[in-house]
């Protein structure tokens, strides 16, 4: 029996008596896959990016297991209720202009300690003091690298389009101007090379394209360990106390650990482990985080329909946003049809043995995004169900 099919027998049975469309996370495999990063992290901590897990429960879960510590979230109202739920390091990884939230935070010593905001324009500084509203504490501030890897003189560039601060003297500027700025304090520095710890080195049937990437990441990798240690050294110059200098992604955890102007990584696709992240050299995960959709119309042979299915991830538009068919194995969509808003035909031989009600299981193609489509985990542990615990959604929240 493979391990998918013993798998499939294992959630089967953890789910026979609840009906679909249900969400599950199997937690050796999320607890193996925490294990994995803490590993490949080589002894620096691993701060919890939020917005891959939007669960509390789990990242209650994760962050209690040594080599874990701080979370990264991605707004600030999500911030003010993780830091009052009790989380006391959250790092807002994205500039926000919520006023309110900003008010709440400068007025709220608790939260002020907890809380570090992003920033990467003087703009971001002044509208933070214009919403203080009175409120007097001290922000704690993280300046943002754009690492992006930039060919041909600059007519290149590729990496996500974020910070605008590229250089060292940039940064050091922006910390001055921090440091100038009563009411805040800066303590951190961030950089995601997304186009390194997000993008897959090796496409099944894409040889020619998995060795570009490669080609690429390998430069990316150089140029950008060069430029890190020069914009640390240039901002310590200016902030000799900072606390932290973050830096990664799954899937280039063990590669950005190793530089020493790094003090900690940040990860948290590789805990659920979803589809994109199943073309990678550099690791191998469990999925973890599965959803199943039950099986309502047999229009044919070979052809089943399930129940929902349109949850497409983020990101250009494109085959790999959609969820995959997982369990059982050999289902695929029509490509005429896809993955549909409320019913979604499969095909493939395994449709013949699958029954009215029966369910098939999916891999998201992104991790969080799932819980924005349930409001609640069911946590298997072998063939049982252990607990049962909100989502994000569940818990009453949508923050984007």
């Amino acid at each position: 029996m493979t391990v998918r099919r013993a798998d499939r027998g294992r959630y089967d049975r953890a789910t026979t008596h609840l009906d679909a469309p249900l969400a599950v996370v199997d937690l050796e495999a999320f607890d193996a896959n925490a294990d994995d990063l803490v590993r490949r992290a080589g002894g620096k901590p691993v701060r919890v990016a939020s917005k891959s897990v939007r669960c509390r429960a789990l990242l209650e879960r994760v962050l209690a297991r040594p080599g874990f510590a701080g979370i990264m979230s991605f707004t600030l109202a999500e911030s003010l209720w993780l830091a009052r739920a009790g989380f006391d390091d959250v790092l807002l990884a994205y500039p926000s202009a919520d006023r309110a939230a900003y008010a709440e935070l400068a007025a709220d010593p608790k939260l002020a300690a907890a809380v570090t905001v992003m920033v990467d324009d003087p703009a971001q500084l002044e509208l933070i003091d214009a919403a203080r509203a009175g409120g007097s504490e001290e922000i704690r501030v993280c300046l943002e690298l754009d690492t992006s890897l930039r060919l041909l003189g600059g007519r290149v560039r590729v990496g996500a389009l974020r910070s605008p601060l590229r250089s060292p003297g940039q940064l050091a500027e922006l910390a001055r101007s921090v440091g100038r700025r009563p009411g805040f304090r800066l303590v951190g520095l961030m950089a995601y090379e997304g186009h390194v710890a997000g993008v897959g080195d090796s496409v099944a049937g894409r040889p020619l394209l998995s060795r570009a990437v490669r080609l690429m990441q390998a430069a990316a990798r150089k140029e950008l360990a060069a430029r890190r240690a020069e914009v640390v050294r240039a901002v310590r110059a200016v902030a000799p106390d900072l606390e932290f200098v973050n830096g990664g992604g799954t899937g280039s955890v063990q590669h950005t650990a190793a530089e020493s102007a790094v003090t900690e990584i940040a990860a948290g696709s590789g805990l659920y482990v979803p589809r994109l992240f199943d073309n990678y050299t550099s690791f191998t995960g469990r999925p973890a985080a599965l959803f199943a959709l039950p099986v309502v119309r047999r229009p044919g042979v070979g052809v089943v329909t399930v129940l929902g299915g349109g949850y497409p991830a983020s990101g250009a538009p494109g085959v790999d946003r959609l969820p995959v068919p997982y369990l059982p194995e050999g289902l695929r969509y029509d490509p005429q049809e896809g993955a549909g808003e409320v019913q979604t035909p499969l095909l493939g031989a395994p449709a013949d043995d699958l029954l009215i009600g029966d369910k098939v299981w999916f891999r998201h193609a992104k991790a969080g995004e799932l819980c924005e489509r349930f409001d609640e985990l069911r946590l298997i542990e072998g063939d049982r169900i252990t607990a049962t615990v909100p989502t994000y959604r569940g818990e009453g929240l949508t923050f984007l």
